[in-house]
């Protein structure tokens, strides 16, 4: 028995935004890394992306759905997301690793938090930080102090991120109403509005931004 399409729809961004993401952190600890010790620790980081990519796409065969056919509708949007916020150095690749990804990564567990309990945890497990904030507020935080003039350099980064992370979570869900459904079910009954979500993950990326010290 095939699984509600809110369900499919859900595994599938996630599933190829972990798969995105791998390829993306491969691409910056090759090209943008300071140091082999950089590199491998955010090497480290997008294989266990690519695990939690693994687990989704197996998910997805076993509850009857094709995962390259759960992933197509997303493509362009993450894909854009991407080509738009492509990172010019080293502190940008962080910055986006812990701010984009974190309020995506909010976005994905508001739409988990009442569905089937084996689904929801499995949308937690591929979520789990996996030392993605420390490695990446450490690093940020000891360049500002290094150099503080990049405050403001990369909180106006920090904002663009954020703003087409918004941007772009709102045409996914315009565009895929049983995964909008998921999103507004899982607010407050009654008050169910979407624009409130979006300014819960605001608060959430102001808590970000306050840790990285920007």
């Amino acid at each position: 028995m095939k699984e509600s399409p809110g369900v499919v729809d859900l595994l599938g961004v996630l599933a190829y935004a972990e798969l995105s993401a791998y390829a993306r952190m491969t691409e910056d600890a090759a090209t943008l890394a300071p140091s082999l010790a950089d590199r491998a620790a955010l090497s480290e980081l997008a294989v266990t992306e690519y695990a939690h990519f693994r687990l989704l796409r197996d998910r997805l065969t076993e509850l009857g759905s094709d995962p390259d056919e759960a992933m197509a509708p997303f493509i362009a949007a993450l894909e854009a997301w991407h080509a738009q916020t492509r990172p010019s150095d080293w502190l940008q690749a962080l910055v986006k690793t812990y701010v984009g990804d974190g309020i995506a990564h909010d976005f994905y567990r508001e739409a988990a938090r009442h569905l089937d309990p084996s689904i929801a945890r499995l949308v937690d497990e591929v979520l789990v930080d996996e030392g993605r904030s420390q490695f990446a507020v450490e690093r940020v935080r000891a360049a500002i102090e290094a150099d503080p003039v990049a405050s403001g350099r990369l909180a106006l980064w920090a904002r663009r991120l954020v703003g087409e992370a918004l941007s772009q979570g709102q045409q996914v869900a315009s565009a895929r109403p049983e995964l909008a459904t998921l999103l507004t079910e899982s607010l407050e009954e009654g008050k169910a509005d979407i624009s409130r979500l979006f300014a819960k993950l605001q608060e959430e990326h102001n808590k970000r931004m306050a840790a990285m010290g920007l």
